[in-house]
């Protein structure tokens, strides 16, 4: 087979998409049409939800009604709150908790095996099923592994205070829900990442929209994608336990030949547009509880990693501060990040299935040929 090798697809194009476009030498992240920045300050995350799944920001009746049918679906079945509890009984990874319950809440839905799964209207509610319920089945999960009991959704509350409000048991101050808000925002779509790329793999093949989300979700725990904001707060808690100057830590760290997390993206040349509004989150955060600690930590780092590397920070590296300061488990980061990008992966999906074609790639063969099969007592 001829042609030039592209290993992991790196600048191949395998389809047209409206949704999201992202500019690596600018530094620039669109959805449909408007920057990330004006969106993370004007709109909510049911607002982005909205536009990406209908091409259009909402009015104010059409997001009233939209948000209503969301919180509509947030409880959970008594099947899938078992579930939940066995696997926190069973000490099973956030992850692949949110794997098997995102897979698990097909049960439960009565259109999960619509005869046509190309059908938009039965995906949209697909849709608005799915990302209600998997905010709930991680609270869920990560109170039962604390021994404490499942909250209940309240209707009152917007899609990012709800979360908080059932993670913890208590109804979040506003600058703590704006703020979760602002970062699911951030994170709900990113162009053909691997998760997005993967659900939408499976979505050709018309499986239906939870078999694609699931596989989007298995994607994202690899270590490569969706690990690495967890991985950068584990770094700054090292730091700051050494006791050590940030900058002195991390080139010893170089020296030995480690990675500095959060540093680095496939796509950006520059710094992410999302980091810079996660920064001045965590700056914010720092502000209001008195403590400047992560985040002047992670500006030292930055300016370091800039200087010695040439390397700019990703999405990564300041929602790691950002939810700590939040209070927010380490272990809950990545599962967070698919909460807000399950918004992209089914407006991809739904792409997909308007105009499908199975994703069928070739690889170019590089084995043996010709062989004779020798007997078996000679082989």
């Amino acid at each position: 087979m001829s042609g030039e090798l592209k290993r992991g697809l790196e600048g191949v194009l395998v389809t047209e998409s409206e949704l999201s476009f992202i500019d690596g030498d600018a530094g620039q992240l669109i959805y449909r049409g408007y920057d990330i920045a004006d969106l993370a300050r004007d709109t909510s995350y049911e607002e982005v939800l909205y536009l990406l799944w209908h091409g259009k920001l909402p009015n104010r009746e059409e997001l009233d009604d939209f948000s209503t049918e969301l919180a509509a679906h947030r409880d959970l079945d008594d099947g899938t709150l078992d579930v939940a509890r066995e696997l926190a009984e069973q000490d099973e990874s956030p992850m692949a908790a949110l794997r098997t319950l995102v897979s698990a809440l097909s049960a439960y839905d009565e259109n999960a095996d619509f005869e046509d799964v190309t059908d938009r209207e039965v995906n949209l509610e697909k849709a608005k099923r799915i990302t209600a319920k998997m905010p709930s089945v991680l609270a869920a999960y990560a109170r039962f592994r604390r021994g404490e009991d499942y909250v209940a959704p309240s209707d009152d509350l917007s899609h990012a205070a709800n979360f908080l409000y059932m993670l913890n048991g208590e109804e979040p101050n506003e600058v703590l829900a704006d703020t979760f808000d602002m970062a699911l925002v951030l994170h709900a779509d990113h162009g053909l990442n691997a998760s997005t790329f993967s659900a939408m793999v499976t979505a050709s093949t018309l499986s239906d929209m939870y078999s694609a989300v699931t596989s989007a979700v298995g994607t994202l725990s690899g270590s490569l994608h969706g690990g690495a904001n967890a991985n950068v707060m584990r770094m700054l808690k090292d730091v700051d336990d050494s006791d050590m100057d940030p900058t002195q830590w991390v080139k010893d760290a170089l020296e030995r030949g480690e990675r500095v997390a959060g540093f680095g993206h496939r796509v950006y040349n520059v710094k992410d547009p999302r980091a810079k509004i996660l920064g001045e989150e965590s700056e914010a955060l720092g502000e209001a509880a008195g403590d400047m600690k992560w985040y002047e930590m992670s500006v030292a780092i930055e300016e370091y990693i800039g200087e010695e590397k040439g390397l700019a920070p990703n999405v990564d590296f300041y929602s790691a501060s950002t939810y700590y300061q939040m209070g927010i488990p380490i272990d809950l980061y990545t599962p967070i990040f698919a909460v807000s990008r399950v918004g992209g992966w089914i407006a991809h999906v739904l792409e997909q299935y308007d105009d499908n074609r199975l994703i069928r790639p070739r690889a170019r063969y590089v084995g043996d040929k010709d062989l004779d099969i020798p007997a078996l007592d000679d082989r």
